[in-house]
């Protein structure tokens, strides 16, 4: 075993990532912050999901990044509580992203699989459709598919989330989301028309233009969005309605440890996350603003501790966007939770006996703890998801809310108080 290391973005870096959309870097987050008079309405909400996290994935990160004594900005927001996963599915007691996405973006229990429908396949009303018919800008950053399960339940109805190009046809025709910023172009175009990523790519060979309604990025243009699929192109993209697909899937390879496991996305998740924000905030009525690291999923199904971490110090990256974009936005609502944890982790002494074994669950590490000379295994004992409580944390109008334990549907209960016309 060795000590591995994950690079860290030098904060100059973040700096003008946050500066580009105009915004400020704020000191990290202090009592007299979190005690400060904030307006009682949240005019914009942000809300971030680590998809697949929970406390052991925050501890782990926490160690990494910011040492035994130090916090993660997603864990110095001054709010905190618990949120239970349980889907209402027939098969199984544990969530996928989609029923737990749906919980959070309707209010709603559901099956596993299904996208803002009930458990009858009978679509539900969306924060994101109801955000927009209150006049808000609405918008969805991930890592993954823009089409993937989490996102898509705000912006879409259907009872299979693999039906990604209609859900692609959905966000066009119907929910309008002013802002989508991700990968997943193959569900965008008709098989066999590649566009800006070539079908069949050296680095997977299964993915391609798999799409069934068309050219909807040429469709997309129609209505108004301006298109980008590079990092220099998003990065001088004007106007308040913008589609970046930066991969034919995933913006990573997401493989065991040592066997073509990638995590280097083509666009950051802080520099999408200050693109939108900039985008979004041209809107005098507010905005929702949907936020994933989904590679904390991926790689914790692969029991890969070494990715999951890169992709945990990411969405950290992010956290901060977002929150120093409240810092100087008071009516903004910034709520940081996972949908489910993946891979049962737990946080072990490095040297213990590795009681799960070899094989998919075996122990990881050992990993570096900051500032120093101890380390600590991620012990794994699933490469599936499990049942455990999620931390949520928030900052900003109505943060207070979340004090306590409360099943996932209750995120619904807090958002939709912010995003619906008064």
């Amino acid at each position: 075993m060795f000590t591995r290391t994950v690079r860290w973005l030098a904060a100059p870096v973040v700096a003008r990532a946050v500066a580009a959309a105009g915004l400020t870097l704020g000191n990290p987050l202090t009592a007299a912050d979190a005690g400060a008079k904030r307006p009682a309405k949240a005019r914009n909400v942000i809300f971030i999901n680590g998809d697949g996290m929970a406390a052991a994935q925050r501890e782990a990160a926490r160690l990494y990044y910011a040492g035994l004594d130090g916090q993660l900005t997603m864990d110095k927001l001054p709010v905190s509580g618990q949120l239970t996963t349980s889907p209402h599915d027939p098969k199984s007691p544990v969530t996928d992203s989609a029923a737990a996405a749906t919980a959070w973006a309707t209010g709603e229990k559901t099956y596993n699989g299904a996208i803002s429908v009930d458990v009858d396949g009978n679509p539900l009303p969306t924060l994101g459709a109801q955000a927009k018919a209150a006049g808000k800008a609405t918008g969805l950053v991930t890592t993954a598919q823009v089409t993937d399960a989490s996102p898509a339940a705000f912006f879409s109805n259907t009872a299979n989330r693999s039906a990604q190009d209609e859900i692609a046809r959905q966000y066009v025709e119907v929910t309008k989301p002013d802002v989508i910023l991700g990968g997943g172009e193959d569900w965008w175009l008709p098989a066999g028309t590649a566009g800006a990523y070539p079908d069949k790519p050296a680095e997977d060979p299964t993915e391609a233009s798999k799409g069934t309604k068309g050219d909807l990025i040429s469709r997309a243009k129609q209505g108004g969005y301006q298109y980008v699929s590079t990092a220099a192109q998003l990065e001088a993209a004007r106007g308040k309605k913008l589609l970046g697909l930066f991969g034919n899937e995933e913006l990573f390879q997401q493989r065991r440890e040592g066997e073509g496991d990638v995590y280097n996305p083509p666009v950051s998740l802080a520099t999408m996350t200050t693109k939108a924000l900039g985008t979004l905030a041209q809107d005098r009525d507010g905005f929702f603003l949907f936020v994933e690291e989904e590679g904390v999923d991926e790689f914790a199904h692969e029991n890969n501790g070494t990715r999951m971490l890169q992709a945990l110090g990411e969405l950290e990256k992010a956290v901060a966007v977002a929150r120093n974009y409240a810092a100087v936005h008071p009516d903004t609502l910034v709520v940081v939770t996972g949908d489910h944890e993946c891979g049962g982790l737990t946080v072990e002494d490095t040297g213990s006996t590795d009681e799960s074994g070899d094989g998919i669950s075996a122990e990881d590490g050992p990993f570096a703890i900051k500032n120093s000379s101890l380390t600590f295994t991620l012990d794994w004992t699933t490469s599936g998801h499990t049942g455990v409580d999620v931390p949520v944390t928030a900052y900003g109008p109505l943060a207070d809310r979340f004090t306590g334990k409360h099943p996932n549907t209750y995120v619904h209960d807090v958002l939709s108080q912010a995003l619906t016309r008064h």
